[in-house]
């Protein structure tokens, strides 16, 4: 099976930058109000991010959207470079009710880390997206 990396601070490389890009071009970043990164599995030539990202929806703000963003970036080999991202809206929910969705995601992962909160500025900025 694969490892975790913890050579970087999370969702900082590579990897996350093009994957921030893809979120940014996706959703409007200034909106998203919540990034949460998994430990980075790499196994054989590749590397693999998953986050979680939350916004505000709607008018009266009410339910939060949750937003997963994934990515494998190829890191050695013949095809080193190669990237594939998405981001999928996995689901919604009441404003007040953010750590439960999360200790939920985590529970459903196979992964005994819990994901690191990281300043979406900051994860949107690595890309030159807008703010």
């Amino acid at each position: 099976m694969g490892t975790t990396a913890g050579v970087r601070a999370p969702g900082i490389g590579a990897g996350w930058q093009k994957l921030a890009g893809i979120v940014a071009d996706s959703l409007p970043s200034a909106e998203i109000d919540g990034v949460w990164i998994f430990p980075v599995l790499r196994q054989d030539q590749r590397e693999w991010g998953t986050a979680v990202l939350t916004r505000v929806a709607g008018d009266a703000g009410e339910r939060r959207r949750i937003y997963t963003a994934r990515y494998m970036l190829q890191v050695k080999g013949k095809e080193r470079g190669k990237f594939e991202g998405s981001v999928e809206e996995v689901g919604s929910g009441p404003l007040d009710r953010l750590a439960e969705l999360l200790d939920e995601v985590h529970r459903r992962t196979d992964d005994e880390t819990p994901p690191a909160a990281v300043d979406p500025s900051v994860w949107f900025e690595q890309d030159g997206a807008p703010q």
